[in-house]
């Protein structure tokens, strides 16, 4: 079984370039978790007969969302879950900022099948001058995990999606000058650190280490052709299905966002 996840920077975008059905066409993921589609799900013209598709659009028009393409010869989900659940949200208190509602801003969409949970994520990003670090350092990160770890009481869980930092030096071309920037301070990388400590898996690391392998490019100084760029797309999955997984891949050459799609293939 292949899956992909792709923050797309607004699925209509990409469609209209004429790159999104063709990567799926080639590609043919069984599921397809996608982040920051910018769109309601009557908005998108993407026509895709093999697969249906779940949606958890943001409040507010053209911002944030996930979506989960499956396959249909998977069958459909058990159940779908948008959003966090409410008890863990209220808990970690996540309501209004002065940018908005991390709860209404179809970040987390999750579906269970028999034998797994599959979960797509748009973690929010800190901001430049990051107005929003308290936000996610003690709200949304605490509350994601808690979630991931209560779905995995019930069965394994793989999520994925852009999680909006770089965990180590090797996931981003420039560490030293971008230590305490964006993306790339002790708090944010605490986030990923505390997933890995609660035994979910970074796909990726199992099989490429060191630097150079990026999903997201600066449209500036044509930090794309240069590779400048970082590693804030993963895959991750509990540990039970560590062993399961066959392969994890980048795919720099897939063009039509400023990130590129991430992939696993898991027997």
């Amino acid at each position: 079984m292949k899956i992909m996840s792709w923050n797309v920077n607004g699925i209509r975008a990409v469609h209209k370039k004429g790159l999104f059905v063709p990567f799926i066409e080639k590609h043919q993921p069984d599921i397809l978790c996608l982040q920051e589609t910018k769109a309601q799900q009557h908005q998108s013209e993407v026509d895709l007969p093999e697969y249906e598709e779940y949606w958890n659009s943001a409040e507010k028009k053209g911002y944030s969302g996930t979506a989960i393409f499956t396959k249909k010869s998977l069958g459909k989900p058990l159940s779908v879950m948008l959003g966090l659940p409410e008890k863990i949200a209220k808990k970690y208190n996540l309501k209004d900022d002065e940018y908005g509602n991390p709860n209404t801003e179809g970040r987390v969409i999750a579906l269970e099948y028999e034998k797994f949970y599959v979960v797509s994520v748009y973690t929010p990003n800190t901001k430049d001058d990051l107005s929003r670090m308290p936000l996610r350092h003690k709200q949304w990160d605490p509350a994601f995990l808690v979630y991931m770890k209560e779905l995995e009481k019930n069965k394994p869980v793989i999520f994925c999606g852009d999680l909006n930092v770089a965990h180590t030096k090797d996931d981003l071309a420039r560490p030293k000058e971008n230590v305490g920037n964006k993306g790339f301070t002790d708090e944010e990388r605490e986030g990923i650190q505390n997933i890995v400590e609660a035994g979910f898996v970074d796909t990726f690391r199992l099989f490429t280490k060191g630097n150079g392998h990026y999903s997201w490019w600066s449209h500036f100084a044509n930090a794309r052709a240069r590779n400048i760029g970082w590693r804030i797309d993963y895959i991750f999955v509990s540990s039970k299905l560590a062993k399961k997984i066959e392969s994890a891949k980048i795919f720099p050459e897939v063009l039509g966002s400023d990130h590129c799609p991430v992939s696993v293939e898991i027997f």
